[in-house]
């Protein structure tokens, strides 16, 4: 443990070590991307999946070890038994901070499937990177805009579809689909902004998570419902790497996704779409009532405290 050391020299070692192992894994990561994209053989892909996955494992892996030595974080971290890298998952978060990634990297990493992000269409072309994300299996969805479909009627449902055929790969291989539903970080200013019906998030974006689920949700039946809490101190990610962050809590209830939403048409099913964006507020209001436990008694919840689960 070199959590002695000061706080500004242990962020710089942090990230010169982060940064080291990214140079050294990220060109065998775009060796195994390029044969995987050269070579179109479904078995020979999936293997490369399997090695790029495993690619992505080792970055984490190490990179929570570097969190270890050289900081000293009190983990509370509940839930996370009983979860399965066999398994598919869709996973959801309350964001404050650009260390809530890392932070959910270190909970999660290999107790369930590697976290992939939806992104947009047109990032597959940002040089190298676009080439690993593809390669990592993070699918690239469409989405056109309402001024589109009014001026294309025949444009309508393409985008889901084409969110299907990224996901295709899916079936085969176990995932884990990420979002945060807020959509950005909280802030006293966002939040002012917005006078959502809760204290400590942001309106939860639906549309997005409706997106996944009906493209996906032939194999999405199970969400994480993931709270984290830094009871001392609202962190930056620079705080992280220095070790400014003395405790970190983080929250996981796994929740069955009601069948009524696997697969959904949420963009023209008018009382799905009403009832999908109750389901989620219900959420985010027992998630809401939960951060105010997990601050008020960080160390323990008793049993009346318990959030009932939504259905």
């Amino acid at each position: 443990m070199l959590n002695f050391l000061p706080a500004p020299l242990r962020g710089v070692l942090a990230a010169t070590l982060i940064l080291t192992n990214t140079v050294l894994l990220f060109p065998v990561l775009l060796v195994f991307a390029l044969a995987k994209l050269v070579i179109p053989v479904t078995g020979f892909r999936r293997v490369c999946t399997v090695v790029l996955n495993f690619i992505a494992y080792v970055w984490i892996g190490f990179n929570n070890t570097v969190n270890d030595v050289l900081h000293k974080v009190e983990w509370d971290i509940r839930g996370a038994e009983g979860l399965s890298p066999d398994q598919w998952y869709f996973v959801t978060c309350n964001h404050q901070t650009w260390a809530d990634i890392p932070a959910i990297q270190y909970a999660l990493n290999r107790h369930i499937p590697l976290l992939k992000f939806f992104l947009k269409q047109q990032l597959i072309w940002v040089p190298l990177l676009g080439v690993a994300w593809w390669a990592l299996d993070f699918p690239f969805m469409r989405r056109y805009t309402r001024e589109q479909l009014e001026k294309r009627p025949e444009l309508k449902g393409k985008d889901l579809e084409t969110t299907r055929q990224a996901c295709e790969k899916f079936r085969y291989t176990p995932v884990t689909v990420f979002n945060f539903m807020e959509g950005t970080r909280f802030t006293p200013a966002k939040h002012a902004a917005q006078t959502p019906p809760y204290r400590n998030l942001l309106n939860p974006k639906a549309g997005g998570t409706a997106f996944v689920l009906g493209a996906m949700g032939d194999t999405l039946h199970t969400m994480l419902d993931v709270t984290i809490v830094y009871p001392d101190q609202n962190p930056g990610f620079w705080d992280f790497l220095c070790g400014r962050i003395q405790r970190i809590v983080i929250d996981i209830r796994t929740l069955e996704i009601p069948q009524r939403f696997l697969g959904m048409d949420y963009q023209n099913d008018e009382i799905l779409r009403a009832d999908f964006q109750q389901w989620v507020g219900e959420l985010w209001a027992e998630k809401d009532l939960l951060i105010e436990q997990l601050k008020r008694s960080p160390s323990s919840l008793t049993e009346g405290d318990q959030v009932p689960e939504s259905s």
